[in-house]
C-alpha cells in the first residue's frame, strides 16, 4: 500500500525556517514527480512546489526564493525547505505524488500524505 508521511510542521515566528519532509513507501519513488502542497485555514489547497524525478524543479511564484524542494530516492524521501517564512505561509502542507509527472492541480496526483501543520506568528 502507498503511502506518504509528512513531518517537520510546527510553529515558527515570521522570518524564521522550517523545514518538512515526506517519506514515502509502497511505491517506486525514483518514477515519481514529486510535490507539495498547502492548505490554509478556509481556503482551497494550493500547489506549492514540484520536483521531477529527474530533478527538475518548479515554484509558485509566492515561494520563489524562499522555498527550496529537494528528495533523496536512496531514502525515499522529498523536502521542503522554507526560509523567511511570513504569517501568510501558515497552512497545512500536503505531499503528493504524480507518475505523470509535475502539475499543479490535485487532479494529477497519485498519492497524497495526510499533512503537516506550519504555523508562523508575526
Amino acid at each position: 500500500e502507498a503511502q506518504l508521511v509528512e513531518s517537520g510542521g510546527g510553529l515558527v515566528q515570521a522570518g524564521g525556517s522550517l523545514r518538512l519532509s515526506c517519506i514515502a513507501s509502497g511505491f517506486t519513488f525514483d518514477d515519481y514527480a514529486m510535490s507539495w502542497f498547502r492548505q490554509a485555514p478556509g481556503k482551497e489547497r494550493v500547489w506549492v512546489s514540484c520536483m521531477t524525478s529527474a530533478v527538475f524543479t518548479y515554484y509558485a511564484d509566492p515561494m520563489k526564493g524562499r522555498f527550496t524542494i529537494s528528495r533523496d530516492n536512496a531514502k525515499n524521501t522529498v523536502y521542503l525547505q522554507m526560509n523567511s517564512l511570513k504569517p501568510e505561509d501558515t497552512a497545512v502542507y500536503y505531499c503528493a505524488a504524480s507518475l505523470a509527472g509535475c502539475n499543479n492541480e490535485e487532479y494529477a496526483y497519485d498519492y497524497w500524505g495526510q499533512g503537516t501543520q506550519v504555523t508562523v506568528s508575526s
